[in-house]
């Protein structure tokens, strides 16, 4: 067969070229080729574009709702920071609120714990002097009685006058409030 082909090509007057194909394989070639083409070009590169579209489409609208997604948690984000900054704002405030209440509170009862003990302690002192002047009516009445008994036994005569008594009483008491006087201040 090559032996056939290389006869014709010697009859033709020209030596083929191995690495060439003949014409008609050529032109035939190139018409199926520029048919696919055509073919390609009017049917499926618009399917194909129509589908890279919509996918651009699907991708840009994903990035978009990613990007507003994104603005958006930062928004809360941010809102959630100066909550918690005003949280902690006004956390603090009442922290500083009960501390200075308690101060009030503390300052307030000390204060009504001293007037309470100022007030015992006067109406103790007011309780020791009507006491006080009890027992000194009660010891003058006493030692009066007691130096009546001890003058009319003494002088051997009864006193029965109330206004001698008393005065007699009174004398003696006057004496007696001498005497611790001057033993006090040392004569």
């Amino acid at each position: 067969m090559a032996d056939s082909i290389l006869i014709l090509a010697a009859a033709e007057g020209e030596t083929p070229n191995p690495l060439l194909p003949a014409t008609y394989d050529i032109v035939w070639s190139l018409v199926a080729l520029i048919i696919v083409g055509i073919v390609f070009w009017k049917f499926v590169l618009p399917m194909f574009q129509k589908v890279l579209d919509e996918r651009s489409e699907l991708i840009e609208g994903g990035i978009k709702k990613a990007e507003e997604a994104q603005a958006e948690a930062a928004a809360a984000l941010e809102q959630y920071r100066a909550q918690l900054a005003e949280a902690r704002t006004e956390a603090a405030q009442i922290r500083e609120e009960a501390r200075t209440q308690g101060q009030q509170i503390i300052a307030d009862m000390k204060a009504q714990a001293q007037e309470e003990s100022d007030r015992i302690v006067a109406a103790g002192h007011n309780q020791l002097q009507a006491q006080r002047q009890q027992i000194v009516a009660e010891l003058r009445t006493d030692l009066g009685r007691s130096s009546v008994d001890l003058a009319e036994k003494i002088i051997g005569e009864a006193l029965a006058d109330d206004v001698k008594r008393a005065g007699s009483i009174d004398r003696f008491l006057d004496e007696l409030d001498s005497l611790s006087a001057d033993s006090a201040s040392g004569k």
